[in-house]
């Protein structure tokens, strides 16, 4: 259950970092208000992942669940540049996570 409330405030965290241009700086009044309720929803749902798993192996999976689907986004969404580097970056990334998963002593 811990690992399935982790993927759900990784999925929060991927759509704050994609709620975080609109703000034009935190300009805008409802852009803004909707970036700091995902952003506070993310760290409120890591909480009940960190009941039952490390912090740092939950914080480590959680900021990088967040970078995957960041990058992800920002190549097919917003049309990123695409480079050896950064697929190299993106599968370590994703090795991690699941390194992370597959050790977990729970």
């Amino acid at each position: 259950m811990a690992w399935l409330m982790l993927l759900l405030a990784g999925a929060v965290e991927i759509a704050f970092s994609q709620s975080i241009r609109p703000t034009e700086n935190f300009t805008r009044p409802l852009p803004t208000l909707l970036c700091l309720l995902l952003a506070a929803a993310s760290v409120y749902l890591l909480t009940f992942a960190m009941r039952a798993l490390p912090v740092g192996t939950a914080y480590a999976a959680f900021t990088g669940i967040g970078a995957i689907g960041a990058i992800t986004l920002g190549l097919v969404v917003q049309k990123d540049p695409l480079s050896a580097g950064r697929l190299a970056a993106l599968a370590l990334i994703v090795t991690g996570v699941l390194l992370a998963r597959l050790t977990d002593p729970g």
